[in-house]
C-alpha cells in the first residue's frame, strides 16, 4: 500500500565552480602547472597571456540554456567521496625563469637489480646456475634481504622455468651472490647481514669479538644487556665497547632506498618570505600566478552566433558548446584568482601569528597555533585552512618549511601561558642529548625535569613526544 508523508531533509550543495576552486586550492605549485596545461589542452577558449582590455562576451543565451540546461549542482557527500582529489605527490624543479623548460628532472641511476645482474654475469656459471642466480636476485626485497624460503624459490623455478633444482644448489648460488656489492646483500635475516659485512673486514680481535656477539649473544645485544655480554665472553669494557662500535656502524639495510630508479625530490615553495631590515615581505611563487585569458576569437564567435537565427538546431548546439567553453574558461580563471587570494590571506595570518619565529628562525619562538586560530583570523572555514596547510610550503631565510610545521598544540606553563608543543619537544630532545648515556633518563625523570622548567606535562605526553621524535626508550639509549 502506497503511503504519502512529509520529511524534512537538510543537505548541502556545492556548485561546479566551488568544487573546481577546492580542487585547485589543495594542490601545490608543482601540480598547478600540470593542471593548467591540462585545462589549456581541453578548453580552446582558454589562452595563456595577459587579459586584453576588451569587453567580455555578452551572456545573453538564456534561450540556449533552456534547451541544454545549466550545470547541475553537486551534492557535498558525492564530492567528499571523490577519489580524484589530487594529493601532494607530484614532483617538480625550481628551474629558473625559463617558461619553456618546465620538465621535472629525474636523476637516473643504475638500479640495484641491474648492478647485481652485472656482477652475476662475471661469474663462471652454467645455464642452470645462472637461472637460479637471476631468480634469487629477483627475490631480493627493497632493503636488500631475501625473505622467501629456498624451497619456495625452488618451486618458482620448477613452475615458471621448468628447472628442477634442490635447496642445496640454490644455497650454493646464494652464497656467491652474498659476495656481491653492496656488502650484506641477499642476507636472509639481520644477523646474517651483519656477519656478511664483518667477514669483509680485517679479522682482528675486535672483529672476531663482534662476530661472536652476533652469533652467540645477538638477543642480549639488541636489548643492550652489555653486562651480560661482558660476563659471557669475559672481556674488558673497553674491548666490548670497540666491538659494539663496529657493529653499530654496519649497514642494516644494504639495499638502500630500493631497486627502483633513483629520483631526486624537489620541493617547490608556494610562498617566498624575505626579511627586509626587519620588515617581512611575502610573495607568491610566480608559478602560482599564471597569465590566463579568455580567447578573444571564441568570444567574438559567440557574439556573432548570438545575433544570428536561433531557430537552427545545429546552430543552437554550436552556440551551447561555445558558451560552455567560455564559461569554463571564465570559471577557471576566477578559481585561480580566488586560490591566489586565499593562499596569501592564509600565509599572512600565519606570519602574523608566528612573527617572532620568521624574524629569528628559533624553533622555541613558535607559538601554539591550530587550524581554528587561522580560520577565525581570515574568516574562512577550518577545512579551507587545512587544504592550504597540508600541501604548501614557504621559503624563508632559514630554509623551506611545510605550512603544517607551524601548527602545534599548546602546553600549559607555570606562568599561565601556553607553550608550543614544538618548543617542548625541542627542550625534551636537548635533555636526552645531554643525558648520561650510561644511565639514560626514564620518561618519569624527564617529566620531572620538564615540570621543574615550568612545563606542566604528563609522563604519557613525554612518551608520545619522544616517539614522535623517533627516540627509543631509556633502555635502548644505553651506551658503554
Amino acid at each position: 500500500m502506497q503511503r504519502l508523508d512529509l520529511r524534512q531533509l537538510l543537505s548541502q550543495k556545492l556548485s561546479p565552480q566551488q568544487i573546481q576552486f577546492i580542487k585547485l586550492l589543495q594542490i601545490p605549485t608543482a601540480e598547478l602547472e600540470m593542471r593548467i596545461k591540462e585545462e589549456l589542452e581541453v578548453n580552446p577558449a582558454l589562452e595563456e597571456g595577459r587579459e586584453e582590455p576588451a569587453e567580455e562576451y555578452s551572456d545573453s543565451s538564456d534561450d540556449y540554456e533552456e534547451d541544454y540546461g545549466k550545470d547541475d549542482e553537486i551534492d557535498l557527500n558525492d564530492y567528499l567521496n571523490d577519489d580524484e582529489i589530487s594529493g601532494y605527490k607530484m614532483q617538480g624543479d625550481r628551474g629558473g625563469e625559463d617558461e619553456e623548460d618546465r620538465e621535472m628532472p629525474i636523476a637516473m641511476a643504475t638500479t640495484l637489480t641491474d648492478s647485481l645482474l652485472d656482477q652475476l654475469g662475471f661469474l663462471d656459471l652454467d645455464d642452470k646456475q645462472y637461472s637460479i642466480g637471476m631468480q634469487l636476485i629477483g627475490s631480493i626485497d627493497n632493503d636488500g634481504y631475501i625473505r622467501r624460503e629456498l624451497s619456495s624459490i625452488a618451486n618458482d623455478l620448477a613452475f615458471s622455468q621448468n628447472i628442477d633444482t634442490t635447496e642445496e644448489e640454490i644455497e650454493q648460488v646464494l652464497h656467491l651472490i652474498q659476495t656481491f656489492d653492496p656488502a650484506g646483500i641477499a642476507a636472509r635475516d639481520l644477523p646474517e647481514c651483519l656477519l656478511l659485512q664483518l667477514e669483509r673486514r680485517e679479522q682482528d680481535a675486535t672483529t672476531v669479538l663482534a662476530e661472536r656477539i652476533i652469533r652467540q649473544a645477538f638477543d642480549e645485544f639488541t636489548k643492550k644487556h652489555y653486562q651480560k655480554i661482558q660476563s659471557k665472553f669475559n672481556v674488558s669494557e673497553e674491548d666490548l665497547k670497540k666491538a659494539i662500535d663496529v657493529i653499530t656502524r654496519l649497514n642494516p639495510k644494504p639495499g638502500g632506498a630500493g631497486a627502483g630508479i633513483a629520483r631526486v625530490q624537489y620541493i617547490i615553495p608556494d610562498f617566498i618570505l624575505t626579511n627586509n631590515n626587519g620588515q617581512l615581505e611575502l610573495s607568491l611563487n610566480s608559478r602560482n600566478a599564471p597569465d590566463l585569458r579568455i580567447s578573444r576569437s571564441y568570444a567574438d564567435m559567440f557574439d556573432a552566433y548570438d545575433k544570428s537565427d536561433k531557430k537552427d538546431k545545429k546552430l543552437k548546439e554550436t552556440v551551447a558548446f561555445v558558451k560552455q567553453k567560455l564559461d569554463a574558461a571564465k570559471w577557471f580563471i576566477d578559481a585561480i584568482r580566488q586560490r591566489q587570494n586565499t593562499l596569501l590571506r592564509t600565509m599572512e595570518a600565519i606570519i602574523k601569528y608566528q612573527h617572532d619565529f620568521f624574524l629569528e628562525g628559533d624553533e622555541s619562538m613558535l607559538r601554539p597555533m591550530i587550524l581554528k586560530d587561522i580560520a577565525e583570523e581570515i574568516g574562512m572555514d577550518i577545512s579551507t585552512v587545512s587544504r592550504v596547510a597540508n600541501s604548501k610550503a614557504v621559503q624563508t631565510e632559514f630554509g623551506i618549511y611545510p605550512l603544517k610545521y607551524f601548527f602545534s598544540e599548546g602546553i600549559a606553563t607555570d606562568s599561565g601561558e601556553d607553550a608550543s608543543s614544538r618548543e617542548v619537544k625541542h627542550i625534551l630532545k636537548e635533555i636526552i642529548d645531554n643525558e648520561n648515556k650510561r644511565k639514560p633518563l626514564s620518561d618519569e625523570k624527564i617529566e620531572k625535569l620538564l615540570n621543574e622548567k615550568g612545563y606542566n606535562i604528563a609522563r604519557r605526553t613525554v612518551a608520545k613526544y619522544r616517539e614522535q621524535l623517533n627516540i627509543p626508550v631509556a633502555r635502548l639509549r644505553k651506551e658503554l
